[in-house]
């Protein structure tokens, strides 16, 4: 990466054509983006990951030679050689042979199964072993030693193949480089949630081969404290180390903890050898992270042509959404500067910690951490040197931010703050670009280089065009300029079903986490295609991946359908015959259905066919989809009922079963004034009158909940079930990704006025679409666990699971509470905590 950046910034300044470059790679493919290399797992394409214009085509100054690797540099001669016998003179010398991944020299470390995550042939080879352990069926885990940021990211990995991961770190925290104790303690309690267990503190003492009587073999990963892992492969990512092989041969001078030593200039002890990016070990000290590493090659083509550059202090920031978390630091992280003071705000509730290091009179800012929350990072990190325009804790403070960081604002940063570290990018910079043109953020891209790196940067670009008074699009993302109303619409109109074909026709780049799974609901919300379909698998939500919600201790939730809450005894004595044969902790929800707690990832076939076979179906608990239609007992049993809420309970879960939406949707049907189904608490809410139903939309649960709003008054069965079709319809195609509709409806122009001239009056004339859709929608109507149990490419994903030995994943466990069968702690690293010392006089947590 940072070789490709040196032949593009010297390319584009050498306008004199004066510098002819030749590239000397040994990997089999040009320049890739090998920060997002997870990324590769999810298509295994690799071209997706290739940097634009890694190929040079069409540039006669530059020569790009793959699968060339050198063997020796000979100085006196100015020249190179390759393996193949090849010779190539030089003037300038760069070396740019980057770092290889440090495998610990553990008793087993070689074996066949054990890898490094560090190429796209290493995870070709995991891809193969994974398949290999699968197939198998003698374990479904996979372990990855480091718990820094390439482990977790092997570790996301592990998950996506449908393993379950272990992360063995011997700090005493997860990501210990970039994050302090309560940090690293709240992001291992998070990740665990999810279902990957974490060892932290412990230390890998063997790895050894274990031989079963099918004539296939697996592997034993011993820890220091003595646990045991059975495991189908092991990932080392313990860190990375300079390749500097080539240049120590070369007489060069090293750093004495590795690294071609070089000065400011980034030149080494050869005034014609420079050394850039992760090899370069500039004034002794090696930087790991790919904003540097553009920095020493932006360094070097200033002095190859006659400039004066020098390294400037690094930016070793860090921004990264790990498994759906949150993770920043920036600056003084960890508070080593004399005097300097912390303000931390650590919410267990939410889950959120930030912490700020502030100068010993806590005017300006030094460094912090950010976990769970990182949506103020954009805006802190540009002010680390300044002074702060206000009260450090409201920067943070989670009722202060917004979700968004609306305490500070790009407004609040100087001209000088540097708001893209990978390229060197200003403010002031940015405001010239705006100024001279620049009208959206691709513009801002293309023009200065900012976001085009990491991309953490991006909302502040936004955010800086909106100050300057530039009118913004309503993009989903970065990869696709439509917002998801108009992703609908272009979808409902052509014939393009999969993710790879709207992004090749209507988008540009990879697609991430944002439009990746919105492109998904869209394509569930408008077809009957079942979601493990093809492509359409890897971009569901997580617990898409297992049609089950995966629980705080990596078990999984077993939740059938009951439509209205009504259910026959067969059923009833089925859930409980279930639960007490896998040892299922059960309970009655809110929702008047019974969910069943505890079910390991290998279980769940066996669970769903049972199910399945008695006539029940998937209750949908994991998507965002239908939930549930609640109702009390109508006018069956209760002398106060004046219609039938049981049967239309059941009858709207019924029809509307299956309906992905934005966001989750909940109903409740009520027999009469009493309310006893809470109908005004839920999106589509039904209370009887003496003459029909009264209708009520839009009421949430959740952080900020809502009353529904009445839409409709004294309706028939027949017209009240069109009017919720058209709110239904109305709602998925036009509402953002995630959005409830009671944050819907507020954002709606015209408000509930508008949404009832659209639904009850047909303003838009699109009422008989919406129905239309509604009926194609309940017509192709499947469960999905049926799907899967009558398609052996879909069970595939959870066969080794259903073929894996009786015995429980250790990593699941569960513990008895006040009588209740409840899920284990995750076994991970906790911060000591100190009560009130009068030794010390003072108080520390």
């Amino acid at each position: 990466m940072v070789g490709h950046r040196l032949v593009e910034a010297l390319r584009a300044r050498d306008t004199d054509g004066c510098w002819r470059v030749t590239v000397l790679a040994e990997e089999t493919n040009a320049a890739y983006d090998r920060v997002g290399l997870t990324a590769y797992t999810e298509a295994w394409d690799r071209d997706q990951l290739a940097l634009p214009g890694n190929d040079y085509a069409g540039d006669e100054h530059v020569r790009l030679l793959l699968n060339t690797r050198v063997t020796d540099i000979d100085r006196a001669a100015k020249s190179v050689r390759t393996a193949d016998g090849q010779r190539y003179d030089y003037d300038k010398l760069v070396i740019a042979t980057g770092s290889y991944a440090f495998v610990p020299p553990v008793p087993g470390h070689d074996l066949p199964g054990c890898h490094v995550y560090r190429t796209l042939d290493d995870l070709d080879g995991i891809r193969a072993d994974v398949q290999r352990t699968l197939a198998a069926g003698h374990t479904s885990t996979g372990v990855v030693i480091g718990g820094g940021l390439l482990g977790l990211e092997a570790a996301n990995a592990l998950r996506g193949f449908g393993l379950t991961a272990h992360v063995v770190e011997m700090a005493p925290r997860l990501m210990a480089q970039q994050l302090d104790e309560a940090g690293g303690a709240l992001l291992g309690r998070m990740i665990g949630e999810l279902g990957i267990a974490v060892h932290v503190g412990v230390g890998t003492e063997s790895i050894q081969t274990v031989a079963h009587s099918d004539g296939t073999q697996s592997l034993r990963v011993l820890l220091s404290d003595g646990q045991l892992i059975d495991t189908g492969l092991v990932i080392f990512a313990a860190g990375v180390r300079p390749r500097d092989e080539l240049a120590a041969a070369a007489g060069l001078a090293i750093a004495d903890r590795g690294g071609v030593l070089t000065d400011l200039s980034c030149v080494t002890s050869d005034p014609d050898v420079y050394a850039v990016g992760e090899v370069a070990a500039i004034e002794g000290r090696c930087y790991g992270l790919v904003g540097p590493g553009y920095t020493s090659a932006e360094v070097v083509v200033d002095r190859l042509l006659a400039g004066v550059a020098e390294f400037p202090e690094a930016d070793l920031s860090t921004k990264l959404k790990l498994l759906g978390v949150d993770v920043a630091s920036f600056g003084d992280a960890m508070g080593t500067t004399k005097d300097c003071l912390q303000v931390v705000v650590n919410d267990a509730v939410n889950q959120t910690y930030a912490k700020l290091v502030l100068s010993d009179d806590a005017k300006t800012l030094l460094g912090g951490i950010l976990v769970g929350d990182a949506s103020s990072y954009g805006v802190l990190r540009p002010m680390v040197g300044s002074q702060l325009p206000g009260d450090p804790l409201a920067l943070i403070s989670p009722a202060q931010s917004d979700g968004g960081g609306s305490a500070l604002g790009v407004g609040a940063l100087p001209d000088s703050a540097q708001i893209c570290s990978c390229n060197n990018v200003t403010k002031g910079d940015l405001k010239c670009a705006i100024a001279d043109g620049c009208a959206d953020v691709a513009d801002l891209k293309t023009c200065t280089g900012a976001g085009t790196s990491c991309g953490s940067c991006v909302p502040l670009l936004k955010q800086l065009l909106e100050a300057e008074g530039v009118e913004q699009s309503k993009a989903l993302c970065e990869h696709f300029s439509q917002s998801r109303a108009e992703l609908f619409e272009i979808i409902s109109a052509t014939s393009i079903r999969t993710f790879s074909g709207l992004i090749e026709k209507f988008g540009t780049g990879m697609g991430c986490d944002i439009c990746k799974p919105t492109v998904a609901s869209i394509l569930a919300s408008t077809s009957s295609d079942h979601i493990l379909d093809g492509e359409q698998a890897s971009l569901q939500d997580s617990n898409d991946h297992f049609l089950a919600n995966i629980q705080r201790n990596g078990s999984y939730s077993v939740v059938p359908r009951v439509p209205g809450g009504d259910i026959k005894p067969e059923h009833l004595i089925l859930i409980g015959q279930i639960a007490q044969e896998f040892g299922l902790y059960t309970k009655i929800t809110g929702g008047q259905r019974i969910d069943m707690f505890g079910a390991r990832v290998d279980q769940l076939p066996e669970i769903w066919r049972r199910l399945v076979d008695a006539g029940m179906e998937s209750g949908q608990a994991y998507g965002k989809s239908l939930r549930t239609v609640k109702s009390c007992v109508g006018t069956d049993w209760c002398r106060y009922g004046q219609q039938d809420s049981v049967q239309m309970a059941i009858d709207l879960e019924l029809r509307y079963r299956g309906l992905r939406a934005p966001h989750k949707i909940k109903m409740g049907v009520s027999g009469c004034a009493r309310e006893c189904a809470e109908a005004r608490g839920k999106d589509v809410g039904v209370i009887a009158t003496e003459t029909g139903w009264n209708l009520y939309v839009c009421g949430n649960g959740g952080m900020t909940p809502k009353h529904a709003q009445l839409l409709a008054s004294d309706l028939d069965d027949e017209t009240l079930v069109r009017y919720i079709d058209r709110f239904l319809m109305f709602y998925i195609r036009t509402a953002d990704r995630l959005q409830r509709t009671a944050p819907w409806l507020e954002s709606l122009d015209g408000g509930l006025d508008h949404l009832r001239e659209v639904v009850c009056e047909d303003s838009l004339g699109l009422a008989e679409e919406f129905e239309a859709a509604m009926a194609r929608h309940v017509e192709g109507y499947e469960c999905e666990w049926k799907g899967v149990l009558e398609d052996p490419d879909k069970l595939s994903r959870f066969v080794s699971f259903v073929n894996a030995p009786g015995a429980p994943d250790p990593t699941v466990t569960f513990v008895e509470q006040n009588g209740r069968k409840v899920p284990a702690p995750v076994a991970i690293g906790m911060p000591r905590v100190r009560s009130w010392s009068e030794d010390d006089n003072q108080e520390a947590s």
